[in-house]
C-alpha cells in the first residue's frame, strides 16, 4: 500500500543461491515496510489532502520520465487507453485518498499488517470474475487472512480508537481498490509492458488526486514545516513509489514472482517494527496474531 506495484512478467524459476536480486529485493520491502511511518511523521505536519497532492504529483512526474527514457512514448488503441483511464482512477485516484486518510487515522503498524492481505483479496477478485480460479490454496488462505485482518480490526489498545477504526475501514478500502486495479490490468495485452502501464495509469490518475488536495496545497503555510517534513513527501514519492517500483519489477524477472511472494509478506513485519521503534506503536496480541494469519494466508493463497 504500499504501495506494491503489480508485473506482468513471466515467472522463471527461482535460483536457489542468493542473488543481488535477492537483495535488491530484500531493499525494497524495507523501503516499502518503513514507507508507513514516513509518512505518518510527514501527515503530523502536513494536511492529509496536501500531503497526498504533493507526493502523487510528484511521484507521477518521475515516472513519466522514467517511462519516457526506457520506453520512450507509443501510441495506444483507444480501448486500452480508456481501460487505463478507469484503472487510473481506481488504482491510484480513490486509492491515494483512502490510503492517505486511513494512515492520518490510523497507526502505521495497523495500515501495514492490514495492507498486507491485498493479494489474498486480488486473488478472490480474479476468481469471482473469471480470471483466475478458486483453487484450494486460495480457498484456505481466505480462511486465515479474513480472521487475521478482523483481529487487526478489532484489537483493542491505548493508540487505538473509534478515529483508527475509521482510519482501518479506509486502509481496507485501498486494498479493495489496490485489488481491483491489479485484476483490471491483467485484462491489457501483453503487449503493454507493466512499465507503461503503471505509469500511464499513475499520469490519468494524477489529475483527480492533484485536484482534490489543492486547495489545501494552496492554504499551506510553507514557512511553518520543517525540512524533515519536506523530505518525507518527496522520499516517499520517488523512493517508494518510483524507485522501488522500477527495482521490483527488474527482480522479479530475475528471481520469479513465487519468490517475490515470500518477499513481500515480509513488508508488515518491517512495517510494524519501524513504528514499534520509530513511533512507539506498540502493537498488542490480537494485532501479532492478526498479522501471522494474513501472512499465513497470503503464502497459503500462493502455493500452486
Amino acid at each position: 500500500m504500499s504501495t506494491t506495484p503489480s508485473t506482468a512478467v513471466p515467472s522463471p524459476a527461482a535460483p536457489r543461491a542468493f542473488s543481488l536480486s535477492d537483495l535488491a529485493l530484500v531493499l525494497v520491502v524495507i523501503i516499502w515496510g518503513t514507507n508507513y511511518t514516513v509518512v505518518k511523521e510527514s501527515l503530523s505536519a502536513f494536511p492529509p489532502m496536501a500531503f497526498m497532492a504533493l507526493r502523487f504529483g510528484l511521484a507521477a512526474a518521475a515516472m513519466a520520465v522514467v517511462l519516457h527514457i526506457r520506453e520512450g512514448w507509443k501510441p495506444l488503441p483507444r480501448a486500452t487507453l480508456l481501460k487505463l483511464v478507469v484503472l487510473g482512477l481506481v488504482g491510484n485516484t480513490v486509492y491515494q485518498f483512502c490510503f492517505v486518510m486511513g494512515l492520518a487515522h490510523t497507526t502505521a503498524a495497523n495500515s501495514g499488517m492490514l495492507a498486507s492481505g491485498t493479494p489474498v483479496v486480488t486473488a478472490l477478485l480474479g476468481a469471482a470474475i473469471g480470471v483466475d480460479r478458486l483453487r484450494r490454496p486460495l480457498a484456505m488462505g481466505l480462511l486465515l487472512a479474513v480472521p487475521g485482518m478482523l483481529l487487526i480490526v478489532s484489537a483493542r489498545g491505548p493508540d487505538l480508537d473509534a478515529s483508527t477504526r475509521q482510519g482501518d475501514f479506509l486502509i481496507l478500502g485501498a486494498s479493495l481498490c489496490w485489488a481491483l486495479y491489479t485484476v483490471g490490468i491483467r485484462t491489457i495485452g501483453p503487449e503493454v509492458s507493466a512499465l507503461r502501464i503503471t505509469a500511464l495509469s499513475m499520469l490519468t490518475g494524477a489529475p483527480g488526486v492533484v485536484l482534490m488536495g489543492l486547495p489545501s496545497v494552496m492554504a499551506l503555510k510553507v514557512e511553518s514545516i520543517s525540512a524533515g517534513a519536506w523530505f518525507g513527501v518527496v522520499y516517499s514519492a520517488l523512493i517508494p513509489l518510483v524507485l522501488a517500483y522500477v527495482v521490483w519489477s527488474r527482480s522479479v524477472q530475475a528471481v520469479g514472482s513465487s519468490r517475490t511472494a515470500i518477499y513481500n509478506s515480509g513488508t508488515p513485519v518491517v512495517a510494524a517494527l519501524t513504528a514499534w521503534l520509530v513511533r512507539g506503536e506498540r502493537p498488542t496480541w490480537m494485532q501479532a496474531v492478526g498479522a501471522l494469519l494474513v501472512i499465513s494466508g497470503v503464502l497459503v493463497s500462493r502455493r500452486r
